[in-house]
């Protein structure tokens, strides 16, 4: 089952699941890029948006074009426990707006709304915030398109362009700023950064080799470590969860 952005949350007006989109992006790349203040802020109205669409849909499915601020989140959160369970489903009534009880008050009452406190919990709670927020998004997901948790979760990773300070997008090009990379590793970076892959052909391109070297070189023995997926010349190339997590432990910043 493959779905793109538009069919997983096609039930939502246009304007209001852009801004859902658009704001987890947000709290995704503050995060890869360590500020982990701007993190916590952009929950915030991510908790509003999600608000909105959880209050419409268990009151008849009347989506607002936008999303808007409620006067104060956490009783309207509060407020949506009280619906009739013939409304929606517990995810909706109770579990999702518990979370986004939690991920406000992280925003409000931790480190990042004022000075204070003797050890910095910023990096610990913006932790918090990405995980509770790709929970919600994948949830949001198997909600409203009765799909299996698996696939949502991939559908959620694909929603988000994985900007990365290190690979300079320039036009429909890409090129890696990073001095002393193997060709293994810009292919890795590439492919991180690319939740729907990149061709054979694409990667030759972007670190300037030649497409039958790099794929006996790199892409094959790649493939058989279970880093990439990729079988025959002119294929797609996408990273794998292995992959990933080797890209998250050696070749990004810890900073």
């Amino acid at each position: 089952m493959t779905l793109d952005a538009q069919q997983a949350l096609g039930h939502l007006p246009q304007g209001l699941r852009d801004e859902l989109i658009s704001e987890y992006g947000e709290i995704v790349r503050n995060y890869r890029e360590s500020r982990w203040k701007a993190t916590e802020l952009d929950a915030g109205w991510f908790c509003e948006i999600v608000y909105n669409i959880l209050a419409a849909f268990l009151d008849g499915g009347s989506y607002p074009a936008r999303a808007s601020k409620p006067g104060d989140l956490i009783s309207a959160c509060d407020k949506l426990k009280t619906t009739p369970k013939a409304a929606g489903p517990d995810s909706a009534r109770v579990t999702i707006p518990r979370i986004l009880i939690g991920l406000y008050q992280v925003r409000n009452q931790r480190g990042v709304a004022h000075v204070g406190g003797v050890v910095d919990a910023n990096h610990m709670d913006a932790t918090y915030v990405l995980h509770a927020c790709q929970w919600v998004m994948a949830e949001l997901v198997r909600m409203f398109h009765d799909t299996d948790v698996g696939t949502a979760t991939a559908i959620v990773d694909s929603l988000v362009d994985r900007t990365l300070p290190v690979v300079w997008h320039v036009g429909e090009v890409r090129r890696l700023l990073s001095d002393g990379l193997s060709d293994r590793e810009s292919v890795l970076l590439l492919l991180y950064s690319e939740a729907k892959g990149l061709t054979d052909r694409q990667l030759a391109e972007f670190i300037e080799k030649r497409v039958d070297n790099l794929r006996t070189r790199v892409l094959r023995p790649l493939h058989s470590e279970r880093l990439i997926e990729f079988r025959n010349p002119g294929d797609t190339a996408v990273i794998s969860p292995k992959g990933e997590r080797y890209v998250d432990e050696r070749l990004l910043p810890t900073n």
